[in-house]
């Protein structure tokens, strides 16, 4: 039939073309989404770089602002470099190493990403940019000593709380140098309802350090009037301050300033920013060169808003290729449910199903019909079996006894025909004797055990596996149920042995719609396993003769149907061979549960 099969109708081409339809859908999406993605990671990533390099800028600036020179900076670079994952390097504007959080010898970049230099650049007053200026926190001799601090700060906290009172609030902020100011005092001064006590001059009144830092400043200043102007005026300085820190002011010639700056004005600034770079210079580090190296790869996060593209463009691939999945299986499936179907029908029916496509399916639906009728005589055939195994079980004995009776009256003579005969009803009874040979092997104690680390859901799971057709053929539920991962130090062809026996004996004595529970659990150092039914249960007074070596509850039923009544006996024996026990306890016409305790172990290393 497969010769005459239509590729259009093979099912194999149906799945191909499918999954090309869903991979093609999920190929364009994930590519859409990965463009739209990394230019966003991208962006991103370019906006940190800017950030971390405006910080180490920043970072560095202020030291070497506060600092008169580079010698201490190490830790400094090496803080930034691990919170940045970038690699820093500073130099002298000719070249010369100063500082490298790379291992030496490790080459500089071709160019410097900056210049470090706090009395021309301001990374301060502005976070994120770089102003033409000189750095607030390059401060010199303005710092304030320890003495002149608490005075300002105590100054400050007696307007703060003028401010207060009168219904304002500000904050006490502390500028490099020390000194303290409050912020939103221009906005309250300028209401106009503040007392003048609280703008009475003191906060903003020179120390004695700010005196002499101040006449060295106008000194500077005087002299380069002198140098850059024939006739140069005097200058008087005064200075300033506010949360931008230190602001020196002046009076040229006798007259302040106005809104509209002259030439004269121009020059004099020129010469105040000169004389206090001159005046700073010794308390600052020199200037030097910054470097900034890719150091370790950034590591990708994807952020909140990619992470809504990721689920949404999952959910509509998802969508798509449920729809044509669902669509394409609807039609695979139809044929497969009719098998199915058959399939779950009682085994006596031998049910047949429609051949109704010619494609794989209707080829299995012919296998399936081929497979049934097989099945059917197989079934004839094995009732027959039934019947001649039932047969030869209930006659070995009688047959043997029979014959060495009449031997042993002299009626008829042991001759070679007579001991075949013989011979074959003993091996009727070769299942009964190796059960015997366990349990005498058991007795003797060389019943050999090969101990290994045992995972008791493994024993649980391969036992149930064993059993699982006998289960299923009774109409039995075989479930397993496992608390943690305990371990067992046991043989494990033996425990197979004596879980199986208590499973077998469940079925055998569990009727349709019931359930065998298999458990193991850690208790100390043993390990509890127990087999459960919901059977027709033992009676209180045979309870203690469950593990007697050819006991059976119910005397009527036949080595057939109930064994040959050495599995409970051979399961005492191998749990007493690995150390352990076994209990039984059972109600009738509720159930038994079956117990096992064994010696536990911990679990392997490489376990």
């Amino acid at each position: 039939m497969s010769r005459d099969l239509p590729l259009r109708k093979s099912l194999l081409v149906r799945l191909m073309v499918t999954s090309v339809l869903v991979a093609v859908c999920s190929v364009a999406a994930t590519a859409w989404l990965a463009v739209q993605t990394t230019t966003r990671a991208i962006q991103e990533e370019q906006g940190q770089v800017l950030a971390d390099d405006t910080e180490i800028l920043r970072e560095l600036s202020g030291y070497a602002a506060t600092h008169a020179d580079w010698s201490d900076v190490g830790r400094t670079l090496h803080t930034l470099s691990v919170r940045t994952g970038r690699r820093i390097a500073l130099t002298t504007t000719e070249r010369v190493p100063v500082a490298d959080s790379a291992s030496r010898p490790t080459p500089l970049p071709p160019r410097a990403s900056a210049v470090v230099d706090p009395l021309r650049t301001d990374t301060y007053s502005e976070p994120g940019a770089q102003l033409s200026g000189i750095d607030p926190r390059a401060v010199g001799p303005f710092r304030l000593t320890s003495k002149e601090r608490a005075r300002v700060h105590a100054l400050a906290l007696v307007r703060q709380k003028c401010f207060r009172r009168a219904g304002f609030e500000t904050t006490v902020k502390t500028l490099p140098s020390g000194r303290s100011v409050l912020t939103g005092e221009e906005a309250a001064s300028g209401d106009g309802y503040v007392s003048s006590e609280c703008t009475d001059g003191k906060l903003n009144t020179p120390m004695p350090a700010e005196h002499r830092a101040l006449a060295v400043l106008t000194d500077l200043t005087q002299a380069c009037l002198a140098r850059t102007e024939a006739h140069p005026p005097q200058v008087f300085l005064s200075v300033g301050f506010s949360v931008k820190g230190v602001e020196p002011d002046y009076i040229r010639g006798g007259k302040t300033r106005t809104g509209h700056p002259t030439a004269a004005d121009a020059s004099t600034d020129n010469c105040v920013i000169d004389s206090r770079r001159q005046q700073l210079d010794p308390y600052v580090a020199p200037v030097a060169d910054l470097f900034l190296g890719n150091g370790t790869l950034p590591r990708f996060d994807m952020s909140s808003g990619n992470k809504a593209k990721v689920v949404g463009v999952t959910g509509l691939v998802l969508v798509l290729t449920v729809t044509v999945t669902a669509v394409v299986a609807t039609r695979l499936v139809r044929p497969l449910r009719a098998l199915t179907h058959a399939a779950q029908q009682p085994p006596e029916q031998h049910v047949r199903v429609p051949v109704t496509t010619r494609d794989e399916t209707g080829i299995l639906a012919e296998a399936f019909n081929a497979l049934t009728e097989r099945r059917e005589r197989l079934e004839a055939q094995r009732k027959a079996l039934v019947h001649d195994v039932a047969h030869e079980l209930r006659t070995p004995l009688t047959n043997i006894r029979g014959w060495l009776e009449v031997t042993r009256d002299g009626v008829v003579d042991p001759d070679p025909e007579l001991l075949a005969s013989l011979h074959e009803e003993a091996l009727v009874l070769q299942r009964v004797i190796d059960d015997l040979q366990d349990l005498a092997a058991a007795d003797a104690g060389t019943l050999r055990l090969h101990h290994e680390p045992v995972r008791a859901d493994d024993l649980l799971a391969q036992v149930a596996a064993a059993h699982r057709v006998a289960a299923d053929s009774g109409g039995v539920h075989l479930v397993t149920t496992v608390d943690g991962c305990p371990w067992l130090d046991a043989d494990p062809v033996r425990m197979r042995q004596a879980v199986g026996n208590l499973v077998s004996n469940a079925i055998r004595h569990t009727p349709a719609d019931g359930t065998i529970t298999l458990s193991a659990r850690a208790d100390g150092d043993r390990v509890v396993i127990e087999v459960a039914d919901t059977g027709t249960g033992i009676a209180a007074q045979d309870l203690p003769y469950v593990f007697d070596r050819f006991w059976r509850a119910e005397k009527s039923r036949s080595r057939r149907t109930g064994g040959s009544g050495l599995g409970l006996p051979i399961v005492r024996q191998l749990a007493a061979a690995h150390g352990g026990t076994v209990t039984a306890a059972s109600e009738k016409g509720v159930g038994s549960v079956f117990t096992l305790v064994l010696p536990g172990m911990a679990a392997p290393e490489d376990g």
